[in-house]
């Protein structure tokens, strides 16, 4: 089990509130947005930058970072690994 992807999947339920669901029920490689994935959209992406600063120490510096970071689980473990091992 890797403990920054649950982490990472915790973090995200309680700062999106999102109360129907559990870290179980996000799949690693899955799309966090769109109507295929937990189907977040910008507003959230918002409250997941300001998470990563806060719990990461990580910051997105632009939209096109953003995207390729955001979209799964896998993609923002590897983003902030990539941030923390080289800071």
């Amino acid at each position: 089990m890797d403990e920054l992807k649950e982490a990472l999947k915790r973090q995200i339920i309680e700062a999106l509130n999102l109360e129907e669901i559990g870290p179980e029920d996000i799949c690693d490689g899955a799309a966090l947005f769109g109507k295929k994935g937990l189907g977040l959209d910008s507003i959230d992406a918002l409250e997941l930058v300001v998470m990563l600063d806060k719990h990461h120490g990580v910051k997105i510096a632009n939209v096109q970072e953003g995207r390729k970071a955001l979209f799964s689980i896998d993609t923002l473990a590897e983003f902030i690994r990539e941030r923390t091992c080289n800071a």
